[in-house]
């Protein structure tokens, strides 16, 4: 089965140089100069209770269309108010329909750290990131050459973001402890099957040198989960299908952080 990996990779480092060629990288750093960052890292850190990254996306490879005609200013301000610590944002077009407006829409509505989930595999995506508000950035071991990756994690941290550096395995682990101060995250999904399997991160918790941050993501989906994930050593996770299938994504998430219902 073709990796779904690839052949994003490819399609979002030719949307890369089009894009280049429209918005000048001088014009982005321009931009990127009238935010101020917030930090995922100390939140993840520091915030009380469980920590969760929520995720806002419209559609997923594995899931297709997940929901149609959502808001994501209000869905985010429904997660902020539920107790996130911070919110994912998916801009990948083709396959997650996200977009830049989706990214501005969250960033503008609340005070969190944002992470733009994308795709990234050139400088200029960095440096769109920081002009587009975004607070973090994704880097995918699992698509990208060494010297690629840390000089990515590198321009992000010159532009002032923080970065969640994605393994899938603990082949790929190394790797990502070598981009200093970015968040571990361990991905329990399939690049190949698309299925999640949650024994991956079970398995790579005890790798992770504890004075890392580290998050789990994609396949969790019960309170039980995130509490037992917690003791292996996790310091967060991230968690996207689970809360935007809910009828009330915002509920599903005071149930995930054990807070029970509301109707705030």
């Amino acid at each position: 089965m073709t990796n779904v990996l690839d052949t994003i990779m490819a399609e979002r480092r030719a949307d890369a140089q089009r894009a280049m060629r429209e918005i000048p990288v001088e014009s982005l750093s321009a931009q990127a100069r009238g935010w101020t960052r917030r930090s995922l890292v100390q939140a993840l850190r520091q915030a009380s209770g469980s920590r969760i990254v929520a995720e806002v996306k419209r559609a997923s490879p594995s899931a297709g269309v997940i929901r149609p005609g959502g808001d994501p200013a209000d869905i985010a301000l429904g997660y902020e108010r539920a107790g996130a610590i911070g919110l994912s944002v998916l801009t990948e077009p083709r396959h997650f329909s996200g977009s830049r407006a989706d990214l501005r829409a969250v960033r503008d509505a609340v005070a969190l750290p944002v992470l733009r989930k994308d795709f990234m595999c050139t400088d200029y995506q960095i440096h769109e990131a920081a002009a587009w508000g975004a607070d973090v950035v994704l880097l995918i071991v699992a698509g990208l050459p060494r010297d690629v990756l840390l000089r990515l994690h590198a321009v992000a941290v010159e532009d002032g973001l923080e970065t969640l550096v994605e393994i899938h395995a603990e082949s790929e682990l190394d790797l990502a402890l070598q981009c200093d101060s970015a968040i571990v995250g361990v991905n329990s999904r399939n690049l190949k099957t698309l299925e999640t399997d949650l024994s991956v991160a079970r398995t790579l918790a005890p790798a992770i040198p504890r004075d890392r941050v580290s998050i789990a993501e994609s396949g969790i989906r019960t309170r039980e989960e995130i509490v037992e994930l917690e003791e292996l050593g996790y310091n967060g996770f991230l968690v996207g299908s689970t809360l935007m299938k809910a009828a009330r994504p915002s509920e599903k998430l005071r149930q995930l952080l054990g807070r029970g219902c509301s109707n705030g």
